[in-house]
């Protein structure tokens, strides 16, 4: 059964004035699209694409192959829309707790997201994340990097290739991340964490075990 692409949670102008209509257009239509159809061609006729899509990018992460690149991309891009919401929601009690807890303050958790999100090199995707111990880290990875190669579980994502900001933007990412600060999905991220996002884990627990990359 092939991949299906996922439908977008907001129109593609619901983000304005922090991504333009025309990039959510370029992003989800063409970008993500893409990887959805490349993956699809890729495992066509193959056991693969009876699998979930996560199951997919375990067996094939440590090959580091175009499937592993095309379905990292495309699961991690289904993160990345569900990351960010037009409702500039704010953190709750629980969250900022845990942002003070874990990184001394709610701005010192954005200075260090600002700041991996700057230094990574080249193309990547900066994501927060909880670790097996219950903490929360950032972690900056490059190309199709996701964090369910290590078995931790993901919280929220900014997407750093170019193709996700330069038509608004062009170089300056670091106003571009700023401005992902003010739309990214607090909501989303209390979810994750306080579920453990038990859904996700329980879905390919089987795969972090049989996989020799975890």
């Amino acid at each position: 059964m092939p991949f299906k692409v996922m439908e977008l949670p907001y129109t593609t102008d619901a983000l304005e004035p922090f991504l333009s209509k025309e990039t959510l257009e370029f992003h989800y239509g063409k970008h993500y699209k893409n990887y959805v159809a490349t993956l699809n061609k890729l495992t066509k006729g193959s056991r693969l694409e009876q699998m979930a899509l996560e199951a997919v990018i375990l067996e094939n992460a440590h090959q580091d192959n175009a499937i592993f690149h095309n379905a990292a991309q495309a699961w991690n891009h289904e993160f990345l829309w569900k990351s960010m919401s037009p409702e500039k929601n704010k953190p709750t009690s629980t969250i900022l707790s845990i942002l003070q807890s874990q990184f001394g303050s709610r701005r010192e958790f954005e200075d260090r997201f600002l700041a991996a999100a700057t230094d990574l090199f080249g193309s990547g995707w900066v994501w927060v994340v909880k670790e097996s111990d219950g903490s929360v880290s950032i972690e900056a990875l490059s190309n199709a990097g996701s964090p369910i190669t290590r078995g931790k579980v993901p919280l929220l994502v900014c997407d750093v290739w170019e193709h996700a900001y330069y038509l608004d933007y062009q170089n300056d990412r670091f106003q571009y991340l700023k401005n992902f600060l003010q739309v990214l999905d607090w909501n989303f991220l209390e979810l994750n964490y306080t579920s453990g996002n038990r859904f996700m884990v329980n879905r390919f627990r089987e795969s972090f075990q049989k996989s020799q990359y975890i």
